[in-house]
């Protein structure tokens, strides 16, 4: 389980982007994170996962407290954090299978993650999340050749081969068609439910939301402004989340 207390990040330029924000995630859930652009929801993943650090506030994941955490413990806590970047952050001349490979450099060290020295074992689970993912017998296709559904899906491969405790992407279909969204979120749902880890995700079609999650969090200047699940999120509600016209529930 996940359990965020008073969690608060205040940039250096004095944004509130995360204002006390409580909430508590049980293993195996799906969860929509929805709001307007600048509403904190991608500040709110990225201090889940440490890549921001919080102002104030803890986030508990099975009971320890990751917020204080650094050096070799933070690197720890983040290979079992899978994250998926809106712009995919591959390399691009590297081949599917070499990309892939990149979610198991957490369980090496810096020397012998830049030499390359995989284990079988990183082999094995890198082609197993190809696999997952759809794209078996491409393994050795430069990333750079594929479409942007594809590029996609070697991102969540990547984020799969970590074999982590907890998914988070952040506006994974941004760059996609519907077709595709389609597509992706139902690769995410699969691995949720036949995997029982927790993924949340940062949406902007709520209709797709609807479709695909199993609970919502609502973000408004920072502030968590509803939550439930994701059969709560009426269209009625929809529009108070999006006109800053609710209060804190």
């Amino acid at each position: 389980m996940i359990e965020v207390r008073s969690l608060t990040k205040t940039f250096a330029d004095g944004t509130r982007a995360l204002d006390d924000v409580s909430v508590s995630i049980p293993d195996g859930d799906f969860v929509a994170v929805v709001g307007l652009s600048g509403a904190g929801k991608s500040t709110f993943l990225r201090c889940l996962n440490r890549l921001v650090e919080p102002t104030s506030g803890s986030i508990l994941v099975n009971g320890q407290d990751v917020a204080p955490l650094q050096g070799r413990q933070l690197q720890a806590y983040r290979r079992t954090v899978g994250f998926i970047f809106q712009q995919f952050n591959l390399v691009t001349r590297l081949t599917v299978l070499e990309n892939v490979l990149h979610g198991r450099l957490g369980y090496h060290s810096t020397l012998s993650g830049l030499l390359g020295l995989y284990r079988e074992e990183d082999y094995a689970r890198a082609r197993d999340a190809i696999r997952v993912v759809g794209l078996t017998g491409r393994e050795d296709t430069r990333v750079s050749s594929l479409s942007g559904g594809q590029q996609q899906r070697v991102a969540i491969a990547r984020a799969i081969a970590q074999n982590p405790q907890l998914l988070l992407a952040d506006e994974p279909m941004a760059s996609l068609d519907p077709r595709l969204s389609d597509v992706i979120l139902g690769l995410l749902r699969g691995y949720n439910e036949q995997q029982g880890v927790s993924v949340m995700i940062n949406i902007h079609v709520l209709e797709h939301a609807r479709r695909y999650c199993k609970h919502f969090l609502a973000f408004n200047r920072g502030q968590l402004v509803a939550q439930g699940p994701i059969e709560n999120l009426t269209p009625e509600l929809e529009t108070l989340i999006y006109q800053g016209d609710l209060g804190t529930l």
